[in-house]
């Protein structure tokens, strides 16, 4: 199905479970950028606005913004690597979940709520590293809309 609401961006997607997000330039054209899942910045992909925002398909899932920042950080803590506090953090949020598959369980709803806002923290964190350097996708500000 297509994405039914083009006036409202920023709008977020997962397209072939990789998380998209739709915004406006300056000039109010629509433009896409996709989580790289080498470096964990932002790759242009204008490619993609037409077919989320037309053509649809069962590969397109229209994501909340909280289900954007989870989705993002869940594939920047599955596939990168590195140190510092924001890795740290990525590797507290794999124990958590490793320890739960071990035991076979679901999450419990404080291990959830913990995880939720360790990736909320590291949306932020990461966001502001990229803008930093110079990532023109870069927006730490979607953690608080």
């Amino acid at each position: 199905m297509a994405y039914q609401s083009p006036g409202a961006l920023p709008a977020f997607f997962s397209y072939y479970e990789n998380p998209v997000k739709l915004v406006a330039d300056e000039a109010g054209r629509v433009i896409g950028w996709r989580l790289s899942r080498t470096s964990g910045g932002w790759e242009r992909a204008d490619d993609l606005v037409r077919k989320i925002l037309l053509v649809g398909g069962d590969e397109i899932e229209e994501l909340s913004r909280d289900e954007f920042i989870e989705y993002t950080e869940h594939d920047r803590g599955r596939y990168l690597r590195g140190t510092g506090s924001i890795f740290a953090l990525y590797e507290t949020v794999g124990a958590i979940l490793e320890q739960a598959d071990l035991e076979r369980r679901p999450l419990t709803p404080h291990e959830s709520a913990l995880v939720a806002g360790i990736r909320k923290r590291t949306f932020v964190m990461f966001e502001e590293q990229l803008q930093q350097a110079g990532d023109p996708a870069a927006d730490p500000s979607l953690r608080a809309g």
